[in-house]
């Protein structure tokens, strides 16, 4: 059964009384409302609890643990970056519209810039050893709560200007927002499906798949792929047997959320039944990263309910006490049973500084590895940009910020984060840091504010390219924002490309499937 549904332009240009109730114009474009008023009155119940615990409870709870922590201008700065950013994600999980990248964004500060930073300063332990001055480590903590106050510039700037509707084109006649072309979509999910087997082949069969990271990472170094000096091989195979698979599973996901003809055809859902196998071979969480796999979960979730209001502010609430408690723990499966490290614990937040949360401690040292070089004005950057250039070409080409770091420092494990600071850092210094985050908060509550309409009845329907960009985006913002960009560019580049050769800008008619 078809029905027609008119575009948010035509609606917008519609008469007051032809508008649908939940419709409310905004410079020129609908927008959806606001939640209702008893979501209202339930928020306003959970404030204050909510706003005491991630700003007031925990910090104090963490400041009263025992320890060799100097309580000095880092401390204190810690202390308010960490106060800010609770705040600010009590205020995403309580705001009325869902901002899913904004909350995102919050989420990691409020954990990986604010409360395991914050534990390492009382405690008197870093993840990894801090070389520098005590200063360094002091500008490294203003600058995070510099950029921070840049990002909600940026924001704010955002929200003050109204979304311009498209104007007609040639490439985008009807004005209308991209959608996936039907065909070029099933060509997608061919693609997942041959691109992953070569994958999985490559690497040995499935079996592989369901061991450890640590076998997976030398089976790839016995492939072949890997050339000396040189990853751009394996990532290339290793991002196209991943992403498509991922973005094909999504769109149907979205389908059969989103459209009542979708659930009533056979075909789509057994097509979705065998994507859905696929990720579980090629994206599951023992054979990936944990960052990929949380990616994978959280671009899942929110297309599969792209408007509960109650699972994005589950998400948010949730992740906090996952970040704390489980994520330390869920690196079960990196290595073997031989070379597994076992996990001892005394304090739930010995956790923070003793495994994963380096992030606050390595902006420190970049900031210390700057000042004995000077800043590269956009070089690293650029070798970002240009990650998929390799390096028998580019001879000069940068390495991770994070790898030269820890070169630097004279350390053996050189897989550490850089994050998204400390690469605005290395190339601009703190113009680049407060410049950058504000572009990123700007660029970022605008996708946030289109996304709203994306899902909305109003949006371009189950076919929507934003409607799964925007969850994907959302999930790959701890990537982004962890570091090195160098290492996170390549699947991201791949998820572009596949969106872009399926987008359209067409009008697929006046007649929307549901």
């Amino acid at each position: 059964m078809t029905s027609v549904h008119t575009s948010a332009q035509e609606q917008a240009a519609a008469p007051a009384v032809a508008r649908p109730e939940w419709a409310r114009a905004r410079g020129g474009v609908l927008e959806p409302p606001e939640q209702p008023i008893a979501w209202s009155m339930l928020s306003r119940a959970l404030s204050v609890p909510l706003i005491l615990g991630l700003v007031c409870f925990l910090p104090a709870v963490i400041a009263a643990q025992p320890g060799g922590g100097v309580r000095d201008t880092a401390y204190w700065l810690q202390l308010v970056l960490t106060c800010y950013a609770g705040a600010r994600l009590a205020t995403m999980i309580l705001s009325t519209r869902r901002r899913l990248l904004q909350g995102v964004f919050w989420m990691f500060v409020y954990i990986a810039m604010g409360v395991a930073p914050f534990a390492q300063v009382v405690i008197g332990q870093t993840p990894t050893p801090m070389v520098g001055p005590r200063q360094d480590l002091v500008t490294a903590i203003a600058m995070a709560l510099v950029g921070c106050a840049a990002f909600d510039l940026g924001a704010l700037l955002a929200s003050r200007r109204p979304l311009r509707r498209r104007t007609p084109s040639k490439r985008s006649p009807g004005g209308g927002p991209a959608v996936a072309h039907p065909l070029r979509l099933r060509l997608l999910v061919l693609l997942a499906f041959g691109a992953s087997a070569f994958y999985v082949l490559k690497l040995g069969g499935p079996s592989v798949f369901f061991s450890s990271r640590q076998e997976i990472n030398e089976t790839v170094a016995a492939s072949g792929v890997v050339s000396e000096g040189s990853n751009v091989g394996s990532a290339f195979i290793k991002g196209f047997g991943q992403v498509p698979a991922l973005l094909a599973l999504l769109f149907y996901t979205r389908r059969l959320a989103t459209s009542y003809r979708a659930r009533r055809t056979p075909s789509t859902a057994l097509v979705w039944v065998a994507l859905v196998a696929l990720n579980l071979v090629v994206n599951n969480p023992v054979s990936n990263a944990r960052y990929w796999f949380l990616t994978v979960l959280l671009a899942f979730v929110f297309t599969a309910f792209p408007s509960s209001a109650a699972i994005y502010r589950t998400v948010l609430a949730t992740g906090v006490v996952g970040a704390l408690v489980v994520f330390p723990y869920a690196d079960k499966f990196r290595y073997d049973d031989e070379g597994q490290r076992p996990a001892q614990s005394a304090s739930v937040f010995e956790p923070l500084v003793t495994k994963d949360y380096d992030q606050m401690v390595m902006f420190a040292n970049t900031i210390s590895w700057v000042d004995t070089r000077g800043h590269t004005y956009g070089r690293q950057l650029t070798g970002s940009a240009l990650f998929f250039v390799p390096r028998a070409v580019w001879s000069g080409k940068p390495e991770d910020t994070g790898v030269r770091v820890g070169q630097w420092m004279g350390l053996r494990m050189t897989n550490l984060s850089a994050p998204l600071w400390a690469e605005f850092w290395v190339d601009f210094g703190a113009s680049g840091v407060i410049g950058g985050l504000a572009v990123i908060g700007y660029a970022v509550a605008r996708t946030d504010r289109r996304y709203a309409l994306a899902v909305t009845r109003a949006g371009p329907g189950p076919g929507s390219v934003l409607a799964i960009a925007a969850p994907l985006l959302a999930g790959y913002t701890f990537i982004l924002l962890r570091g090195p960009l160098l290492q996170a560019a390549g699947k991201l580049a791949i998820a572009a490309l596949c969106l872009l050769l399926i987008s359209t800008f067409k009008e697929q008619g006046a007649v929307r499937r549901r």
